[in-house]
């Protein structure tokens, strides 16, 4: 019985360098055309998102606060300390 042999997989003898790597030139040119295709969101957007941030976070604090305030008094009870 003969084996069957599918073609053979080599590696590539060079690996092409993308045209993106072309230094820092080529990099800080490449960063302006994209900046100016992003769609920026106007000041009120951003000032009523910032907020919601803000309150998220702080509304986070406040819980992990209370949480560690109750696992504290729940321990204190049961150990008895």
């Amino acid at each position: 019985m003969s084996e069957r042999k599918g073609p053979e997989i080599t590696a590539p003898s060079h690996i092409p360098i993308p045209k993106s790597k072309r230094g820092l030139k080529g990099f800080w040119q490449d960063t302006v055309t994209e900046m100016k295709k992003v769609h920026w969101p106007a000041r009120h957007d951003t000032n009523r998102l910032t907020g919601v941030v803000v309150i998220l976070c702080f509304g986070s604090v406040l819980l992990l606060y209370g949480l560690s305030t109750a696992f504290h008094a729940i321990l204190v009870m049961l150990t008895g300390k």
